[in-house]
């Protein structure tokens, strides 16, 4: 099915021909004559099988119908995306769709200065993608509003809520007095984000390409014991012999990326990192390194795990496994995009075996266990004997699920943004 048969405005078809779109993904030709017969959505779709088209080219399209004049401030549609990288993907994506049109596009998100976003918000704009933090800070200085908004998305809805994004979303709602068109998109779905779909959605329209809380079939798994303390030189051996060119290596903490660089570049390897201490501009300037071949390896940590768009990425490496299980789908998910071939690499000690089966019942099978000569784990007790003689693992914090979605504050703020929105809609009936 091709994008020229779903009635698309002849600027926009020429403009995905130039993007080297020809035919709709299966989400696409789900999700699109939904969207543009005005239907609220509530979408699973894996990372990389074109959600970002889905949603929003039924939303140029409508817009291009109905022109209207821009306002001061005003955005007429709302794609709130959790991380700044796939705010600027999807905004990026979205003016090569509209490149032939007089639409126009901005992104807001943090990391930048608040002033040159100010620019791009006065005359008003037709599609605003931004950050939830950034977008209140804008609301709170009455850059934007979003009193006539006529299209919001979610996109990684799951995300949102996994980085404890409930009160902004509420905050955000609150500053909504339309009934704008609703479409939720997320690669997993959780209770929790059942539930919120079951807030702010009316009436919506199912779709579904995959089992839900899957990878791509794309993508080969491998699972290689190790402990800790030699998982940096395992790393070095395996791109030294297996000659990787090109790998996204994924940890959990700042420090742990910083250690791993300083480590790499000891053994003549050229790293570079994606972290939160890092500026816009510095993460910028690194991916493009990393996409340019000029570096072998990004580490990363979750910041990134959404919104990187690597063309043929071969290979995507846990160095630590994630805290959550669902946050592994969304990190392999770089790799064995648009059908390509990946291949997804978990480093795994004792501790971590745990997380490893809740993958494993996540994604429906079991990952080959590879044991590398060298290095194969240490005896447990022996290990447990080492940790516990170690300040570090005395002094450790260990991490909680975030309390957004579980403590009782969370169930008020959703009993608010129920009211909020049964209010809203019960005055619009008037």
């Amino acid at each position: 099915m091709s994008f020229s048969s779903q009635n698309f405005a002849p600027e926009i078809v020429k403009a995905l021909s130039e993007c080297g779109y020809e035919k709709l993904t299966p989400v696409q030709q789900k999700a699109i004559p939904f969207a543009r017969k005005g239907h609220d959505i509530l979408a699973n779709a894996q990372t990389g099988t074109g959600k970002t088209a889905a949603f929003s080219l039924p939303i140029v399209q409508q817009l291009l119908d109905k022109p209207k004049t821009k306002n001061n401030h005003q955005a007429r549609a709302l794609i709130l995306a959790p991380t700044r990288e796939l705010a600027a993907q999807i905004a990026q994506s979205i003016q090569d769709y509209i490149k032939y049109t007089s639409l126009s596009v901005a992104a807001i998100y943090g990391g930048v200065k608040m002033s040159s976003q100010v620019n791009k918000l006065e005359k008003g704009v037709d599609v605003l993608v931004a950050t939830p933090g950034r977008l209140i800070e804008h609301l709170e200085e009455n850059n934007v509003s979003l009193a006539n908004l006529e299209f919001l998305v979610f996109d990684e809805a799951d995300r949102m809520l996994d980085m404890g994004f409930i009160s902004s979303i509420e905050t955000i709602m609150a500053g909504v007095s339309t009934q704008p068109q609703t479409m939720l998109f997320s690669a997993t779905f959780s209770p929790q984000m059942n539930k919120l779909a079951g807030e702010i959605l009316k009436q919506p329209k199912r779709v579904s390409v995959a089992k839900e809380n899957v990878t791509a079939d794309t993508i080969a798994h491998v699972v290689y014991p190790v402990d800790q303390e030699r998982k940096h030189e395992m790393l070095s051996e395996l791109i030294g012999r297996k000659n990787w060119k090109q790998v996204l290596v994924f940890v959990n903490y700042k420090e742990t990326a910083n250690m791993l660089l300083k480590e790499l570049k000891l053994d003549g390897i050229k790293a570079v990192l994606c972290h939160g201490d890092k500026a816009q501009s510095a993460r910028r300037r690194a991916l493009d390194e990393f996409k340019e071949g000029k570096a072998r390896v990004m580490i990363a940590t979750d910041v990134a795990a959404r919104g990187l768009d690597i063309k043929d990425l071969p290979h995507v490496v846990n160095f630590d496994m994630p805290f959550l299980a669902e946050d592994y789908v969304h990190r392999i998910g770089r790799t064995g995009r648009a059908g390509q071939k990946g291949h997804a690499v978990s480093f795994v000690n004792r501790d971590e075996e745990l997380t490893l089966q809740q993958v494993e019942q996540l994604i429906g099978h079991t990952i080959r266990r590879v044991e590398q000569a060298g290095y194969e784990p240490k005896n447990r007790d022996a290990l447990i004997q080492k940790m516990h003689s170690k300040p570090a693992f005395k002094n450790r914090k260990t991490r909680t699920n975030n309390p957004s979605d579980t403590d009782q504050g969370s169930a008020e703020k959703r009993a608010r943004l129920r009211n909020m929105i049964k209010n809203r809609a019960a005055g619009s009936k008037k």
